[in-house]
């Protein structure tokens, strides 16, 4: 069992950065909680979150909760923020294996998923990377000060990206399997003359969501008999209020208005009531 400890940053009276309308407490919680149920699909994982509300749990017993519950990796998200752009991910200085090889897979799949600049691996003297006892690595998702990472940071779509780049440094470096009951009759089996655009199509997918779904697969070089995740079934709901379009909503979940459709049998005129449960992602 991998034991996977995530910490949402700040939290309660600590609001962390703050700029463009955003506070990163909020979303290094929105992140945070999508790492923690993207997971949920795989075997043989366990997660604890630092915080699962708006909460502030002390540096140290952040640490100690990690401690004590004997994680196999700390992973700590924060926004950034002081006049730069972009993305950056931390280790303490001086660790080893496997500790880099984390940062390495963790890095390298949120930069395949997000535009933002890469800013680089780096290392800092932080409590949290220095007080674990085991792997840690922090993540500065974007600055909050900058107006355009906080546009990003606005969008739901790139909040799923970042946290599914997470996951799937996770998935590298664990090695990590998806529960066979997430991904029964959302598999293909390469062919010849399949594409990921082919595929796709086929599949009512975008080229992006498959690569999400199935890191380390290269394009342009699929095996035959190869099988590929083409969906997953860990399902997002929304309970419709006053004003819900099925439009509105495929754009705030990223989903399209076609696939909120079928998941919920909607009729033609895409009909929704007030206080109706959808799937939506």
């Amino acid at each position: 069992m991998v034991k996977i400890f995530i910490d949402a940053g700040h939290g309660g009276t600590d609001p962390g950065a703050v700029g463009n309308g955003l506070r990163e407490k909020d979303l290094t919680l929105q992140i945070g909680t999508r790492i923690r149920d993207i997971l949920g699909g795989y075997k043989d994982v366990s997660t604890k979150l630092s915080r699962t509300g708006d909460t502030f749990p002390s540096l140290s017993g952040r640490t100690k909760a990690a401690n004590e519950w004997g994680a196999d990796i700390f992973l700590s998200i924060h926004i950034n923020a002081g006049g730069g752009i972009g993305y950056e991910d931390y280790i303490y200085p001086g660790v080893g294996t496997p500790t880099t090889a984390y940062q390495n897979n963790i890095h390298a799949e949120i930069m395949k998923l997000i535009t933002m600049k890469d800013r680089g691996k780096k290392t800092a003297n932080f409590h949290v990377l220095r007080e674990t006892r085991m792997p840690a690595i922090l993540t500065e998702n974007g600055f909050i000060d900058n107006a355009s990472d906080a546009a990003q940071l606005k969008k739901s779509a790139f909040l799923e990206a970042l946290a599914q780049g997470h996951v799937n440094g996770l998935v590298r470096s664990f090695n990590l399997k998806m529960k066979d009951g997430d991904v029964s009759g959302n598999t293909h089996k390469v062919v010849k003359g399949d594409t990921f655009y082919s595929i796709a199509k086929k599949y009512n997918t975008t080229v992006a969501k498959l690569q999400t779904l199935n890191p380390g697969v290269n394009p342009n070089a699929l095996q035959i008999g190869s099988i590929l995740i083409v969906s997953s079934s860990i399902a997002t709901y929304h309970t419709v209020v006053k004003g819900d379009t099925v439009f509105a909503l495929s754009v705030k979940y990223g989903s399209t208005i076609k696939q909120i459709k079928d998941w919920n049998k909607l009729d033609a005129k895409y009909t929704i009531s007030v206080g109706q449960k959808l799937r939506v992602k």
